[in-house]
């Protein structure tokens, strides 16, 4: 199955190249994409070295910092211009193990997408305050009561998908970012019929660089699972 890792980037120069390693050591027939929002930090200019050695490793630079929606579907529409079969998508500051990709990959015989679930089988989340980790839980149970999707983590970035699952969204459609980002794309193809299979991980928050998340991210996902509700009472399978 050819697959490719698709990884956003914004200032993920202390990161980069632990992740680049760790993919190409797991199978070296792996692809990777690094999709860089223009980092003022070098990260692009550290992909490109890698490049040097990895023949499988990939990079877009963007001109700015454009959210990571956007990133994601710059990505994934690559994939799909380019055949891969499966396709990855994951954190590029460590809180995402690599070491799951083959499992997520794997899943994929049995599903159309494959989250690396957080709340599978409880919680699985490390170096996280309460605070977040509450905000977290009651943000993926909130998500569920509301929009009726059976997943524990519709929150979660971790997700190999099928070629065919992923070709069925119209990308260019989907407006959300963050959370409100992996919401919806898994509402899209669960409307479609498609399975979605949930593998447990245990996510580590980054050790190193910043945080992306926002009050403006938590607040679009509040409102984003009410306007899937209502798709879905009017019959929106787009």
């Amino acid at each position: 199955m050819k697959t490719l890792i698709v990884s956003p980037t914004y200032n993920e120069s202390k990161n980069i190249a632990d992740l680049i390693e760790h993919i190409f050591t797991l199978d070296k027939n792996y692809h990777l994409l690094i999709v860089d929002d223009n980092s003022p930090d070098g990260t692009a200019e550290l992909v490109e070295k890698f490049q040097k050695r990895y023949s499988n490793l990939h990079l877009k630079k963007r001109p700015g910092k454009a959210g990571l929606g956007t990133a994601y579907k710059f990505g994934f529409k690559w994939a799909l211009e380019n055949d891969y079969d499966a396709i990855v998508q994951m954190d590029a500051d460590g809180s995402h193990d690599a070491n799951d990709v083959p499992d997520l990959v794997a899943g994929l015989e049995d599903h159309d997408v494959v989250i690396g679930s957080r709340y599978v089988q409880g919680v699985s989340v490390v170096n996280w305050p309460i605070r977040r980790l509450i905000m977290s839980y009651g943000a993926n149970l909130y998500s569920r009561l509301v929009t009726g999707m059976p997943i524990k983590d519709a929150t979660g970035g971790f997700k190999a998908w099928k070629r065919k699952a992923l070709d069925s969204i119209d990308l260019d459609s989907v407006r959300s970012q963050g959370y409100s980002f992996q919401i919806e794309m898994n509402f899209r193809v669960w409307q479609k019929g498609f399975s979605i299979g949930e593998h447990p991980i245990i996510f580590i928050d980054r050790t190193v660089g910043e945080s992306k998340m926002s009050k403006a991210i938590m607040i679009e996902a509040l409102f984003m699972v009410w306007r899937l509700r209502i798709w879905k009472i009017f019959g929106w399978h787009k």
